[in-house]
């Protein structure tokens, strides 16, 4: 990170320059509203500014000057996706069918944000109702890949893949109902976090509640736990939401994985695709580990078709999204939306029955699993970021083939996983890989991407 902009420094950079006087948020959120003004116009990864963010600043500041800063995110430039309300803003959730109403209330994750002292700069961009990965939407346009403008960023948290590569401030928050953070985080060069499921709590629910999480997105490892200790309090709106654990995420993340138990799994139920610079990341990474200390073996969980399964939830989802958006808005929806909800219209209850009793069989087989293996390590992506201006054909094939094949399953049991970046392909676009942990043990996880980053070295702003 640049030791002279504030704009590519880490939160953690920030915090500590804030500490001993020799930067201000005011100079900080100014040197990244001035990127803003430079590269978004072509980036295009906010769906709005928030227009109050010069105030959290100054007041940030006057802290700061009294020695007083209220919490572990005083003065850092944050941003916030569009599915997740903010008073004052709307949320418009990538969609025309939406309004413009701002919510009256934060969500769970974002008055957390706010408690610490974060300063909102504005809410990033999704996919419509972040049903797909091509970082587009109806109501945004399309969000470009600050590595190479001609490819996505990824989604549905593209606009928050987009900022984080462009450095536009170094903590913003995703999230993912099949690799919607773990994706874009993969093909931008960034750390990407899907904490266990009620970890960080959220309300209200949106579209894919049942498999659904909030999580940072950020450059380093250290900045998603410090992001990620902000989140995970409890919240009484969100039944599912742990009891709280005033832990900071980073305590015991220098631990490494010398002893830990790590499988290289390559089957997550059926045959995912991966690219030949994918398969050489995934190897350069488990290398990573075992010069650390870690034991590493291939191993298979022997999960059912996780393929199918998440195409029931993923489908039902969005059936019941048409179904419940007012027949003379539903030309205004993304078209792809409407044919994956097709394909459900004659499942029996039955099946969709079936789907779910299958998602808790393939969590109790991860948990045996874990009973071996501490981690796992995976692809995160089956190849490098796809084209920004391709149109979606045949979604429910791309799903498992172009987007998320390497993502859902931990959606579908609900275990943390992170994605950390181990290097360019020949094209010099990011190239990530993805660990994951046993239900609840997050702390695991950010070790073992931790670990990986350490070992790998690279550079996690775009150069632009």
């Amino acid at each position: 990170m640049s030791d002279t902009d504030p704009a590519l420094m880490t939160a953690e950079t920030l915090l500590g320059l804030y500490a001993r006087r020799a930067l201000s948020p005011v100079e900080a959120l100014q040197a990244v509203t001035e990127r803003v003004a430079r590269l978004n116009p072509w980036v295009n990864a906010f769906a709005c500014m928030n227009p109050r963010s010069h105030i959290a600043a100054g007041e940030s500041a006057q802290r700061w000057a009294a020695g007083r800063p209220i919490g572990l995110l005083d003065g850092v430039p944050t941003t916030v996706k569009d599915l997740v309300n903010m008073a004052g803003l709307p949320t418009r959730r990538g969609s025309r069918t939406t309004d413009a109403t701002p919510a009256t209330e934060d969500a769970p994750l974002v008055m957390g944000l706010k408690a610490e002292g974060a300063v909102i700069i504005g809410k990033t961009t999704t996919t419509e109702f972040g049903w797909k990965t091509p970082g587009d939407c109806p109501l945004h346009g399309i969000t470009r890949n600050p590595w190479n403008r001609d490819r996505t960023p990824g989604g549905s948290s593209a606009g928050a893949g987009a900022a984080g590569a462009a450095s536009f401030g170094p903590l913003h928050l995703g999230t993912d109902a099949g690799g919607s953070i773990r994706i874009p985080a993969a093909w931008c060069g960034l750390v990407g976090v899907k904490p266990s499921f009620g970890r960080i709590p959220q309300w209200p629910h949106g579209a894919f509640s049942g498999v659904a999480c909030a999580g940072p997105m950020t450059r380093t490892v250290r900045d998603a736990a410090l992001m990620m200790s902000a989140m995970a309090r409890f919240d009484a709106r969100d039944p599912y939401a742990l009891p709280d654990d005033r832990r900071d995420w980073r305590d015991g993340i220098e631990q490494g994985v010398a002893g830990l138990r790590v499988a290289l799994v390559r089957n997550l139920g059926f045959a995912a695709p991966l690219d030949a610079e994918g398969e050489d990341a995934l190897v350069a990474a488990a290398r990573m580990l075992e010069a650390q200390g870690a034991i590493v073996e291939e191993a298979d969980p022997g999960l059912p078709d996780t393929s199918a399964i998440f195409g029931r939830v993923w489908g039902v989802a969005l059936s019941r999204l048409v179904a419940s958006t007012p027949p003379e808005k539903r030309a205004l929806l993304d078209a792809g939306i409407e044919e994956v909800a097709r394909r459900q219209d004659d499942m029996p209850a039955t099946d969709f029955l079936g789907a779910e009793m299958l998602r808790i069989e393939a969590a109790h087989i991860m948990a045996r699993f874990h009973q071996r293996y501490d981690l796992i390590l995976t692809a995160s992506t089956p190849t490098a970021a796809i084209g920004a201006d391709q149109p979606t054909i045949r979604a429910w094939e791309a799903l498992w083939r172009d987007w998320a094949p390497w993502t859902f399953a931990f959606n579908l049991t609900r275990q943390p996983a992170i994605t950390v970046p181990v290097g360019l392909d020949e094209a010099g676009m990011p190239r990530g890989v993805q660990v994951a942990a046993a239900l609840y043990r997050d702390d695991l996880a950010f070790r073992a991407a931790r670990a990986i980053e350490v070992a790998a070295s690279v550079a996690t702003a775009a150069p632009v």
